[in-house]
């Protein structure tokens, strides 16, 4: 499905993270996890870039991608966006994707990774669904933490959602994880891993880097999905 949509609502997430919400068409139908096409026009010529859904289609009114913006001239237009402005939009696609499916599931993010596993976990808290939900999210600094508050709000309404975070540069006042993703983290934090299907996402070195881990883990290549956000 293809649409042109105006910006309805526009969120700072991070100190360099944005979401953009349009109005979602009746028809337009998605899976959590998935991504869409959105096109804008940049320097003259209609430019086009996957951005994964951070919403979720429990949310019937609008439709959200969240984007770092890096800087370059597609986020730099992005970061100019007012409400009232154009997008072209098309999907969705992707396969990544998490209904309840499986009882058990770990969601490992890097960076701005954390946009299909926003989707992922505020559907399965929306719709109730009873699988047991490991989300290890990681970042560089406190600063780079998206949906911090939303997802505390969802571990207290969904007791089968665990959150760990972990940072490689924290701040002396963090109490939390300092250390990148790692078979011990994993271990540590969810010992029955070997129980669960594994889902993938962040930036193409760190998806690289956690299937190398899951492989040392013994994890089958079939109990994980993974999406790479290649020039997030």
């Amino acid at each position: 499905m293809k649409f042109e949509v105006k910006v309805l609502e526009i969120i700072k997430r991070t100190h360099d993270a944005k979401s953009f919400r349009f109005p979602r068409p009746e028809s337009f139908d998605y899976k959590p996890g998935q991504y869409i096409l959105v096109s804008l026009t940049v320097e003259g010529s209609m430019v086009t870039k996957p951005l994964s859904i951070s919403s979720s289609p429990t949310d019937k009114n609008y439709i959200e991608f969240t984007k770092k913006l890096t800087g370059h001239p597609f986020s730099n237009v992005l970061d100019n966006m007012k409400i009232g402005d154009s997008a072209v939009i098309s999907g969705p696609s992707g396969k990544m994707t998490f209904e309840g499916e499986y009882k058990k599931v770990v969601l490992l993010s890097g960076g701005i990774g954390i946009t299909p596993m926003m989707s992922i976990c505020k559907y399965c808290t929306d719709m109730h669904i009873d699988s047991n939900i490991v989300l290890i999210y990681s970042n560089k600094t406190e600063n780079d933490l998206a949906f911090k508050t939303e997802f505390e709000e969802m571990m207290h309404s969904n007791s089968n959602l665990k959150i760990v975070y972990t940072l490689t540069r924290a701040s002396e006042s963090w109490t939390g994880l300092r250390e990148r993703i790692s078979n011990k983290l994993i271990i540590n934090e969810v010992p029955d891993y070997m129980e669960r299907r594994f889902y993938i996402c962040g930036p193409p070195d760190m998806v690289n880097s956690m299937e190398e881990t899951l492989a040392s883990m013994n994890i089958p290549k079939e109990m994980v999905k993974k999406e790479s956000l290649v020039g997030y």
